[in-house]
């Protein structure tokens, strides 16, 4: 059963014995001035990345623990399912999540597990020309 609290938003501010109070005296999250500045940082140059990347350009995702897998960026900017910037990818290969379509929203079209959004700092644009799955190499 759901339980409902009448108290205020300044009530709760002012108790001691709350998970918001114990965040506080441990500074955990957002009362964490060390992480804030590290997310600020990141937002930051999320940001300036994204300024110089274009719709159309292509591009090589190079996010960590995972292989560096090459596309079309098809959207860049802010979304609704996450805050901050991102860059909505085509992938070459079927290694995405989507179509472009989050949380009922379409930010881009294309074919089903070929797209994924990524953090701009993830992101290097150039001339990446598309990849085989498999190149002649490997066979």
């Amino acid at each position: 059963k759901a339980v409902v609290s009448t108290q205020s938003t300044g009530e709760y501010d002012a108790r001691e014995d709350s998970v918001q109070a114990f965040k506080k005296r441990n500074k955990l999250g957002r009362f964490n001035p060390e992480l804030q500045a590290k997310l600020a940082a990141v937002e930051e140059e999320n940001k300036e990345k994204a300024s110089k990347i274009s719709v159309g350009d292509r591009c090589e995702a190079r996010t960590p623990n995972q292989p560096f897998r090459r596309g079309q960026v098809k959207y860049v900017g802010e979304t609704n399912f996450k805050v901050g910037y991102w860059v909505g990818i085509e992938f070459d290969d079927p290694l995405g999540k989507h179509d472009g379509l989050v949380e009922g929203k379409r930010y881009f079209t294309c074919k089903p597990k070929y797209g994924a959004f990524i953090q701009p700092r993830y992101v290097e644009v150039g001339d990446f020309p598309p990849e085989a799955l498999f190149s002649d190499d490997e066979i």
